[in-house]
């Protein structure tokens, strides 16, 4: 086998393995999937209201938190916050066309407070994730 022929087979099998490690990385971590607000990890909550539902995400001892608008595409005052318990909230407010957030806080154990809005309509969850 001539010196041409071994350098394509070298450079076929690390095409090979480039793209099965590719594959491989973007299959890891179906149950740990991004949302569609940018929240990572598994949901525990869903908080629904009238003007939208806020989404409470867990991953690592992080808990993370969105707020999607019920009809998205007006701007509208929207906000969600994460308070652990013994910290203070981290909050995401302002005009917004479609979701508020993510915010996301390390509570390691603690208990968690989230809220939500759309326009005038509020979700509060009380301590939760004890």
């Amino acid at each position: 086998m001539g010196s041409g022929a071994i350098r394509r087979r070298l450079a076929l099998g690390a095409a090979v393995l480039a793209a099965s490690g590719a594959l491989a990385f973007t299959a890891t971590g179906t149950a740990e999937a991004r949302s569609a607000g940018g929240c990572v990890g598994r949901e525990v909550r869903t908080l629904p209201f009238r003007t939208g539902v806020t989404h409470v995400y867990k991953h690592n001892g992080y808990i993370c938190a969105v707020t999607l608008a019920k009809h998205p595409g007006a701007v509208q005052g929207m906000s969600v916050s994460v308070q652990a318990r013994g910290n203070r909230p981290v909050v995401d407010k302002g005009r917004y066309t479609h979701h508020a957030g993510p915010v996301t806080v390390h509570a390691g154990h603690r208990c968690v407070w989230i809220k939500g809005a759309v326009g005038r309509y509020t979700v509060s969850s009380g301590w939760i994730l004890c």
